[in-house]
């Protein structure tokens, strides 16, 4: 049985990790050697690429932190859930919705992202 909860544990780790060390620790933890992410803004393999992706977000929006949205529903090797990206105050001007496959050993082979509130232009 595959363990979805603990993959995605790690993969909000990986979203929320600060400084290079530990965004590169949780990133390997997170992600196969070759892993992927995409969404409308990145197609990215390999864990330096995933850890730009994610240094990019934090400076993008610092201080904010990337939180889970209910629960994670996964068969097979694959699973979904969403997300939010929650501001200082409170507030969430991002959210989304992932879907991961997952390598034999538990960690991320490939997400595909999509974005399903994005703040709007002034």
């Amino acid at each position: 049985m595959t363990d979805y909860a603990t993959a995605v544990a790690r993969y909000f780790e990986a979203w929320n990790a600060t400084g290079p060390e530990a965004l590169a620790k949780a990133v390997a933890a997170a992600w196969t050697e070759d892993g992927g992410y995409t969404d409308p803004l990145a197609d990215v393999r390999g864990h330096e690429r995933l850890a730009a992706v994610i240094a990019g977000a934090h400076e993008q929006f610092p201080g904010f932190e990337f939180r889970p949205l209910g629960s994670v529903d996964g068969h097979h090797a694959i699973a979904r859930f969403s997300w939010e990206l929650v501001a200082p105050d409170g507030s969430a001007p991002v959210a989304g919705s992932d879907v991961i496959t997952l390598a034999e050993d538990g960690r991320i082979r490939s997400v595909l992202g999509f974005l399903d509130r994005v703040p709007t232009a002034a």
